[in-house]
């Protein structure tokens, strides 16, 4: 299935596309729709849609200008713009862009739908193209692409002077000459633990960088990635670095069984500083290892001991565990512990009493590590009587030590990825109270916060577990059905109450959310 966004200023040729074409029969599916393409722009960075329709004459940002920017910000998107002007300069612009396709209005619908299975047809091709996995193993194990890695793992590990890695790096038409630099380091995991896939995966990171000339990636391991952003400005960099990391995420939990976590550094000014960030992406990423899970973290997403170079003590693996594991895990760290209980009631107390300050020292240790203090975070299991309550049986084990490893764990996740409680309550009020605000979308949210709009659309999507725009929908939804219920509103009038440019993709929004329509839920 294909996502499909259509941009347009007339709210005829939208809601034409929308209606006309059977989306429940088809291969594409509707994600959305814009009047123009400054809304569309923040809209299409949430939704991530696969093909993109777009007008060329609107007002604000014109077609043209919002095709360049979308090819910049995600490259994956394919694009088909619509025009009433049969002119030459136009059509070559779009094709300089990378325009799929440039259709003269006014058009049929089959000719709309072949060009939509023309676009299909070209993604496929793409698709068979990414996993073609004997292609993949013969470039991933010729000399060149060896020679070319030794280079990038010298200059990321900080073991060749800049101006010999600059030197090199040109017999590999590589420019590693920028004024800011940022190193991201993804760790890549196949959840069946299948080698094509994680094969796979390689192919499609390789060749969404290989069409950036921003970035210069390469494999320092068999699953971890590494990738340098670099730009002309501290800003652009950062923002740059958080949208390749999504549009990598994006793809690979489209097209594979793999999942990515990516590491942020901090960005530098300065060539001999770039093993600094990669230092620091690689200690983030030892930090906040999820190893069935799509993540990104940046360099200020944890709180970082002032000491970098913390090491685990090799005696207490508990603590090694309690810093990497999910709660899904707990049951596997109980199950181990009661093994080691055996079957002896005699002894149980004693050997449970053992067993339960190894936990009570991991636990000690761990939120030390976080900055924080045992006596004042869990207080409770330093005294007599937790001990000796927890060691009576085997049922009092087995709940207090889940307790407690719950604890930490979700004290550890609070103070590793929770930062930013305060950023999505005010990026929440802020939605509350401009909702109805037809204009409100993810940059002036963002731009509210003091974030950039790849950045937040980053952690409002990981802390909600939703994305902005989805989020922004059910918000406006809630809104239309409290006005349903208790007033007489008519349906078109609550559509605009409540943000919505268009009454009728309103009635299509709040049927595809609700299940029915205005009317009927309305009576209902």
């Amino acid at each position: 299935m294909y996502s499909v966004f259509i941009v347009d200023d007339e709210t005829i040729v939208r809601e034409g596309l929308r209606s006309k074409i059977d989306w429940e029969h088809s291969i594409f599916t509707f994600a959305g729709e814009a009047g123009d393409g400054e809304i569309a722009l923040s809209m299409i960075q949430d939704i991530k849609p696969d093909i993109l329709i777009t007008d060329i004459k609107m007002p604000f940002m014109d077609g043209l200008e919002l095709a360049q920017t979308v090819k910049k910000l995600q490259p994956w998107i394919r694009i088909i713009i619509l025009s009433g002007h049969d002119e030459f300069d136009y059509a070559k612009r779009a094709i300089s862009i990378g325009v799929e396709d440039y259709i003269l209005k006014p058009f049929t619908l089959d000719e709309m739908i072949a060009c939509l299975t023309k676009v299909a047809s070209e993604l496929d091709k793409q698709k068979q193209q990414f996993t073609d996995i004997a292609r993949m193993k013969r470039e991933l194990e010729s000399s060149y692409m060896l020679s070319r890695e030794k280079l990038l793992s010298d200059v990321v590990l900080g073991t060749i002077d800049s101006s010999t890695a600059i030197r090199k790096a040109s017999d590999f038409n590589i420019n590693l000459v920028a004024h800011y630099y940022i190193v991201c380091v993804s760790m890549i995991n196949s959840k069946d633990n299948d080698i094509n896939q994680l094969i796979a995966a390689k192919s499609y990171i390789i060749q969404l960088t290989n069409n950036e000339q921003d970035i210069i990636g390469f494999f320092l391991a068999p699953n971890t990635f590494v990738a340098i952003v670099k730009n002309s400005t501290k800003e652009f960099c950062e923002d740059r670095a958080f949208n390749y990391a999504d549009t990598i995420q994006h793809e690979l939990s489209k097209n594979t069984g793999c999942t990515i976590v990516t590491a942020i550094g901090p960005c530098i000014d300065h060539f001999t500083q770039i093993a600094n960030s990669f230092q620091d992406a690689s200690y983030i990423l030892k930090q906040c290892h999820f190893s069935d899970k799509n993540k990104i973290i940046g360099s200020n997403d944890i709180n970082k001991s002032n000491d970098s170079s913390i090491v685990l003590q090799e005696n207490d693996p508990l603590v090694d565990r309690l810093n990497y594991a999910d709660e899904s895990e707990i049951d596997q760290i109980i199950t181990e512990y009661i093994a080691l209980l055996g079957e002896n009631p005699d002894h149980f107390s004693i050997i449970a009493s053992y067993l339960l300050v190894d936990v009570i020292m991991a636990v000690s240790k761990v939120i030390e590590e976080l900055g924080g203090n045992i006596k004042e975070v869990m207080p409770e299991i330093l005294t007599h009587s937790f001990v000796d309550n927890a060691v009576k049986n085997e049922k009092n084990f087995i709940c207090e030590i889940r307790r407690v490893l719950t604890s930490i764990l979700q004290y550890r996740n609070a103070h590793i990825q929770g930062r930013y409680a305060d950023v999505i309550l005010r990026a929440k009020k802020y939605i509350d109270k401009n909702y109805a605000d037809p204009d409100i979308c993810l940059h002036s949210t963002a731009e509210a916060v003091n974030f950039s709009p790849n950045h937040f659309s980053t952690i409002f999507s990981q802390e909600c577990k939703t994305t902005f725009i989805e989020y922004l929908t059910s918000v406006r939804i809630e809104q239309a059905k409290k006005l349903l219920k208790s007033t007489d509103m008519k349906s078109a009038d609550i559509a605009y109450e409540v943000g919505f440019n268009d009454p009728h993709y309103f009635s299509f929004i709040f049927k595809k959310v609700t299940g029915v329509s205005p009317r009927d839920y309305r009576n209902m």
